[in-house]
C-alpha cells in the first residue's frame, strides 16, 4: 500500500500469449500472460484493461508507475472502499 492508500502491484508480463490470464507468482511479482503484442503500448493497455475487469474497477483507477517498456511493471491502483475486496482477489490470483 502507498502513502495515499492505493494498492501497489508488481507484475511480470508475458506478452504475445494465446490468452490473457494470471499464471501465478514469478519471483515476487504476479505473472500475467497477455494476448496483446508488445508493440506501441498495446500490452500495457491490455494489462490495465484486464486488471480493471478482474478487480471490478474503472481503468482510470489503475496507473502504470514503472516499467512502460519492461516485462516487470509496477502499478498503482486507487482501491477506495474496495481495498479489502481487491486484496482478496489479488491473493486468490496469486494462489493459482
Amino acid at each position: 500500500m502507498t502513502s495515499q492508500g492505493n494498492l501497489q502491484l508488481t507484475v511480470h508480463v508475458q506478452p504475445g500469449a494465446k490468452t490473457t490470464s494470471c499464471a501465478g507468482i514469478h519471483g515476487d511479482a504476479l505473472k500475467i500472460r497477455l494476448a496483446a503484442p508488445p508493440v506501441d503500448g498495446k500490452a500495457n493497455q491490455a494489462l490495465i484493461a484486464w486488471l480493471a475487469h478482474t478487480l471490478a474497477c474503472p481503468q482510470n483507477h489503475i496507473t502504470l508507475i514503472r516499467g512502460q517498456a519492461s516485462r516487470r511493471k509496477t502499478l498503482a491502483i486507487d482501491a477506495g472502499a474496495k481495498l479489502a475486496l481487491m486484496r482478496a482477489t489479488l491473493e486468490a490470483l496469486a494462489a493459482k
